[in-house]
């Protein structure tokens, strides 16, 4: 059995430049996705946990998916909307007004106060679906859910949908790969980024939702198509790759207590690609300059292939001098 739908790729997260007020600066988002335009991603999304979803008003959603398609239809750029709130009725009405956008799928969660049951989450799915009116549907399964589903039960949960058709999830071991293979055939999975190389070697996954496309959407991109020429040159560079991010990244929410989010947008502020700074909206605290100044060194020592150029940013010099 074929999927569902093509969606694939190297797909880069929206990021929210947070001013110093805690108000969103909408012209460096604007200026944000006409990079990423000119980067040819494979695609751009909105409003994961990257794009601080879970913190912000439905005015500001509404602006921010606007924005997202409009420069979008205008370019023929693929974009994905995130209609994702732990609210299912706020999730839905989302889900309603991202609709007329028509973008390639629309990414939702499974309402998370109360886990669901999977007769619940199937109920959930099906109303989503009605909602989305034919648009294809993503599932977004993160490894903080309050359930993180095994491959049999999203396929027992998605299945009987048929406009889910992708699924946004963790990987894990050789045995996880089996079972994905068994249950989950039919569907686009996006594993996390810096595990892709790993997810094609399975022939499990279709593409992600990167976080490496937070440090370089133009270096992901690369390492995305070089899976298709020379899957064993990609993998040499995952390894470099899980070996920076285990130990440079994943500590400072490890050890330092900091959120997902704050890795990722530290990340982008490292990489130094765009306007985003590493600043999370209150009250979430973010990694300081200083520190990001180090990682954006760190990474173009240890990744100089997922950089345009070799060189350092001189903002990033003038940052780690000072």
């Amino acid at each position: 059995m074929s999927r569902r739908h093509p969606i694939a790729g190297n797909w880069a997260s929206l990021l929210l430049p947070i001013r110093e007020d805690d108000s969103i600066d909408f012209d460096a988002l604007e200026e944000e996705i006409g990079i990423l335009i000119d980067g040819r991603v494979d695609g751009i999304y909105s409003n994961g946990t990257a794009g601080e979803f879970h913190n912000q008003t439905e005015a500001e959603y509404d602006r921010i998916q606007a924005l997202l398609a409009s420069r979008c239809r205008r370019a023929g750029m693929p974009f994905v909307i995130g209609a994702c709130q732990p609210d299912p009725l706020i999730m839905l009405e989302r889900l309603k007004r991202a609709v007329p956008h028509r973008p390639t799928a629309i990414q939702v969660i499974l309402p998370d106060w109360w886990p669901l049951t999977n007769a619940e989450a199937i109920d959930f799915l099906k109303r989503a679906s009605d909602v989305a009116d034919g648009t294809p549907l993503i599932l977004y399964n993160p490894p903080h859910a309050k359930r993180v589903l095994p491959p049999a039960d999203l396929s027992q949960i998605c299945g009987p949908c048929p406009s889910v058709v992708g699924i946004k999830l963790a990987d894990g071991s050789d045995a996880w790969y089996a079972e994905a293979r068994r249950h989950l055939f039919e569907f686009a999975l996006f594993v996390p980024g810096h595990h892709l190389a790993t997810g094609v070697k399975h022939g499990v996954a279709a593409g992600a939702f990167s976080n490496v496309a937070c440090l370089n959407p133009q270096g992901a991109q690369a390492w995305t198509d070089l899976m298709k020429t020379d899957l064993e040159a990609a993998l040499a560079i995952e390894t470099r790759l899980i070996a920076f991010m285990d130990s440079h990244v994943v500590p400072f929410r490890e050890q330092q207590g900091f959120c997902n989010v704050a890795l990722d947008k530290a990340l982008c502020a490292a990489g130094d690609w765009g306007p985003v700074c590493a600043r999370l909206r209150w009250p979430y605290k973010f990694i300081a300059s200083e520190q990001v100044a180090r990682l954006g060194m760190i990474a173009r020592n240890c990744l100089p292939e997922l950089f345009p150029t070799n060189a350092y940013s001189e903002s990033i010099r003038q940052r780690w001098d000072s």
